[in-house]
Formats: C-alpha cells, sequence, structure tokens
C-alpha cells in the first residue's frame, strides 16, 4: 500500500533532548531533529518516557508542534524503575509492544534507538529483530558543525539476522517460547520431533512461504497449522483469519466455487456472489488439509494463486486478489502421486520448499506420557474437575501405551478419546485399575477389525483408479475389488490369482478359464494386471 503514514517509537533523550532556554533551537536534540527532516513527514510520534521525564515530553512535544504541525506526540509512561535493570527494561517494552494497537497496512513503523539508555537501546534492538515491533530501527546523528539549523541525518536500519549473530543469541528464551507454543507447553523428549518442532518455528517466523506437513491422520497437522497461525499473529505477520479446509471434501463444481469463490449466476443454483476461501483468508492464513485429493484443474488454479496472489472467480472475467500465506497437509506421498500424473509437478515444487514429516504416536512412545498429562489437565480446564491416575493405573495404562499391542492407528486421536472416557469414569477425579483394564479392552476391539482387513485397507483404490473413478464406486464394489486386487498382490501370476478367487465355482466348469475370468473381472473397472500388482 502507498503513501503509508510514518510513525516513530523511541525514548525521550533525558540528557540529549533536555536543553532549555532560546539557545536550546542551537543545540542538537535528536528527538526533535528526527521531526525536522525536510524529506520524511512524521505523522506520528509515540514518546516512551519512565519517572519524572514527562515534563521533558510535554515541553519537547510543544517544540515538535512549532517546527512540524502535523505530527502528533502521543506519550508512554513505563513502569521502569531503574533504566539500567535489563529485565525491567525489557518486560516493559515487550508488554508495551504486545497491547500496542499496530497497524502495518496503514503504518510504517521507525523505532529510534538514538535516545534512551544503552540498555533501552538492546531492548529495542530486540524486539524488533523479533518483529515484536514490526518496524526498522532508525538511527539520528547530529550535524557536522553544531549551532546552524542543519537537523542532522538519519539511517534507516534493517535487521539482516546473519549481521548480528552475537546478539541474536540473547534472544534465545523468546525462541524457546515460540516452540514451547507450537507444542501447546507439552514437554515432549523425542529428540527428533522437537528437532523438527524448533526448526518450524524459526522458518514459520521468518518466511512467507508455503509449508508442507506430510503424516499420517490424527498426527497432529491441523493442530500445528493453528499454532504456526497464532504464533505469526502474536509476531504481528498476520492480520487476517485463520481458514481450513479438507480437500477431501470438495468435489466436482463445488471444489472451485468454495475455493475460489463464484458470481452470481454462473451455474445452477449461484443465486449470490461467494468470496470463497482464499479470499476469506486475505492477510491469514489458508490450510488445506488432504491437498492430494484436490483435482487438478483445482490445482491449476491454485497455483496461480499461491505464486501471483491473484485468481479468477468460477463465473468471472474478472481476477481478484489474496495475499495469503498456504499450509498444505497430507498423508499421501506427493512425490509418487506426481509420478502417478494425479498432482501437479509445478505446485509439488512450489509447496515443497518447507516440508515436515509428522510423525504419528506409535513412533513417538517417549512423548505419551507428557501428552497424557496435557490431556488430562485440558479435561480439567474444561469440565472445572481434575482427574488424576493412581499410581497402579498409571503404571498399566503406560505399559500398555508404549508396547507393540498399542496400535494408535488414529494417533492423538485414539489418545485423546482414550484419555477422555477413562476421565470421565473416575469416580471421584481418581482413574483406577479397573478404568483402564475397561478402557484397554475397548482400545483393542477397536484395533482389531483394521488389523484383520489390513492387507484389503492396504489397497488405495484412489491410487489404482484414480480419484474420480475411485469415488464413483459402490461401497460393495469398493470391498469387494479391494479383496480381489489385495490376492492378486499376494499371487504369482494372473492365472494364480484366478485359481484362488474362483477356488470353488472353477469346479463346476468343464474347462474353467480362471485367468480369463480375472482379465474380463479387472477389465470392468479399466484395469489390467500390471495395474494392479
Amino acid at each position: 500500500m502507498k503513501n503509508k503514514r510514518t510513525v516513530v517509537i523511541g525514548f525521550i533523550g533525558t540528557q540529549l533532548d533536555n536543553r532549555t532556554g532560546t539557545a536550546r533551537w542551537e543545540k542538537w536534540r535528536p528527538t526533535v531533529a528526527l521531526a525536522q527532516q525536510p524529506d520524511v513527514l512524521v505523522h506520528r510520534f509515540d514518546i516512551l518516557f519512565s519517572g519524572t521525564a514527562g515534563r521533558l515530553v510535554h515541553d519537547v512535544g510543544a517544540d515538535i508542534a512549532k517546527v512540524s504541525p502535523e505530527t502528533t506526540v502521543v506519550p508512554h509512561e513505563l513502569p521502569i524503575a531503574d533504566a539500567w535493570d535489563f529485565e525491567l527494561v525489557y518486560a516493559a517494552l515487550f508488554d508495551f509492544a504486545r497491547n500496542y494497537p499496530f497497524d502495518t497496512d496503514r503504518e510504517d513503523y521507525w523505532i529510534h534507538i538514538t535516545t534512551g539508555s544503552h540498555v533501552a537501546q538492546i531492548c529495542l534492538f530486540l524486539l524488533t529483530e523479533a518483529r515484536f515491533f514490526p518496524g526498522r530501527l532508525v538511527q539520528t546523528s547530529p550535524p557536522r558543525r553544531q549551532g546552524s539549523s542543519d537537523p542532522g541525518s538519519f539511517a534507516l536500519i534493517d535487521l539482516d539476522l546473519s549481521r548480528y549473530d552475537q546478539i541474536a543469541q540473547r534472544f534465545t528464551r523468546e525462541q524457546a517460547e515460540g516452540v514451547a507454543f507450537l507444542k501447546s507447553g507439552i514437554a515432549t523428549r523425542n529428540p527428533q520431533f522437537n528437532g523438527l518442532i524448533d526448526e518450524i518455528e524459526r522458518v514459520a517466523i521468518r518466511s512467507k512461504a508455503p509449508m508442507l506437513l506430510m503424516g499420517p491422520t490424527g498426527a497432529g497437522k491441523s493442530f500445528l497449522a493453528r499454532r504456526i497461525y497464532d504464533l505469526k499473529k502474536a509476531r504481528h505477520q498476520l492480520e487476517g483469519r485463520f481458514v481450513e479446509i479438507n480437500c477431501a471434501t470438495l468435489h466436482g463444481d463445488g471444489a472451485a466455487s468454495t475455493l475460489f469463490g463464484h458470481v452470481k449466476g454462473s451455474f445452477t443454483g449461484a443465486s449470490a456472489d461467494r468470496p470463497g476461501l482464499l479470499r476469506s483468508a486475505h492477510r491469514g492464513l489458508l490450510f488445506l488439509d488432504e491437498i492430494g485429493e484436490l483435482g487438478l484443474d483445482e490445482q491449476a488454479m491454485l497455483l496461480k494463486a499461491v505464486e501471483e496472489k491473484r485468481f479468477l472467480p468460477v463465473g468471472s472475467d474478472n481476477e481478484v486478489q489474496s495475499d495469503f500465506q498456504l499450509i498444505a497437509g497430507t498423508n499421501r506421498d506427493l512425490g509418487h502421486e506426481v509420478a502417478a500424473g494425479r498432482f501437479r509437478e509445478d505446485l509439488y515444487a512450489r509447496i515443497n520448499l518447507w516440508t515436515y514429516q509428522l510423525p504419528g504416536l506409535a513412533d513417538r512412545p517417549e512423548d505419551i506420557e507428557p501428552n497424557l498429562a496435557y490431556l488430562l489437565t485440558q479435561f480439567g480446564h474444561e469440565n472445572g474437575q481434575m482427574v488424576r491416575f493412581n499410581k497402579e493405573a498409571r503404571e498399566r495404562f503406560m505399559q500398555f501405551a508404549v508396547s507393540p499391542q498399542a496400535a494408535w492407528r488414529g494417533n492423538f486421536r485414539d489418545l485423546a478419546a482414550s484419555v477422555t472416557r477413562m476421565a470421565i469414569l473416575a469416580e471421584n477425579g481418581t482413574v483406577t485399575e479397573a478404568v483402564v483394564a475397561q478402557e484397554l479392552g475397548r482400545l483393542q476391539a477397536l484395533w482389531r477389525p483394521i488389523a484383520t482387513n489390513a492387507a484389503h485397507e492396504a489397497v488405495d483404490l484412489e491410487t489404482v483408479l484414480g480419484n474420480e473413478v475411485a469415488g464413483q464406486l459402490d461401497t460393495f464394489d469398493t470391498m469387494q475389488l479391494r479383496s480381489v486386487i489385495a490376492v492378486c498382490r499376494k499371487s504369482r501370476s494372473l492365472s494364480d490369482a484366478g485359481r484362488k478367487l474362483y477356488n470353488v465355482s472353477r469346479e463346476a466348469k468343464a474347462k474353467p478359464n480362471d485367468a480369463d475370468r480375472l482379465k474380463k473381472y479387472l477389465a470392468r473397472f479399466g484395469l489390467e494386471w500390471a495395474d494392479v500388482c
């Protein structure tokens, strides 16, 4: 946006700004001088002060009004008893930044670091580098010759973290807080997962590029995407909404309309304009879960929207704009989908800059216990009742939870549901060994049918047939075809598979041709032996 208002935030200089009498105009005063710059109009000057400096702020504000009537001076008193106490100064500035109504769409922020104690200058640097102050540092310098009306010069400093590694190390606490925030304060112990979240925190703060979160259902992709959004919004990097959609729910013509919007009359039933989710996510974050389920046409439209920030709503000849950040989620191998022609290679390349594989719960057994504690605490907050395990119950549940018998096929969804059931059944807020025994039976029963049909479930018909064809099958055909393909994959040849599949009916035929029967069955779905094996 052009013609943004310039806003300066900085401390009053109790020494450099403190000039009295008419001779003060012959002295260089950094705060006044910044408002005197001939090529810059400061629309607002937020002057920070503490203690007894209020009178000085008033006097400096009056002088700024004389040299720059267009500048509004806003004083802010901070609770700093000792300007050289790093903890006090940092805490006061941190609270100020968190509560300040930044409007980066309409205003540019200059953080003045010429005045104030050295501790204040360091704290302003750190908070600006961390984007709690979403602006640039400004340094003012006096004129070469004192006693003139020359206001001196100023320089804007764009922070480059690589040039300030020594100072950036002092900000590790805030980075650790960001990592803890992404994990909801759960003290996870898996080193690979902790390293992954640590990198995601750094990337989320420093990059606007798309991110791709991969992992099985229930691994926490949606939860992590929302936490990334909350983290970036707290740093004033996003101002819009968090918009989420599971692409597996999008089908046919409605998919493009849901994502990109449509204009009235563009198709039957389009009785009014619809903005679409991409426009709803303007200046916010769009999370497209199961992005591998999108059709090829929608993928092409999405690529243009991600690269150019503009696209055509359905039925419209006029492009619209939306500046959103994209996070995509999938439980598919998109590289394999690209090779199979079901996912666009150019879109995959565009969203594959930052790709993270979230492990399932069974791959992080050491994290089950801290997540168990977190879920119990969360249940207590939501239901107003504290729930605990007794010693024997906790030991029995944890022994099972980390054993090979615990499949955790639904990952954290299974664990959350399990904790909820036990907490509800807990008498007087205590989960007993009897409650745990009952719950373990439920979990084993939950996972048993899936284990029994594992070979059938492992057959992904969408991979074999394509999304559209697989989506048009009746449940009967789906289950039957999966069973047939599962047998084919365990057989040496077409004839071998036919003999297994027609082992009873073939006895009634004088000249059984099992291979031909199986070949014709597969042909009903446009398949050949090579397609399924």
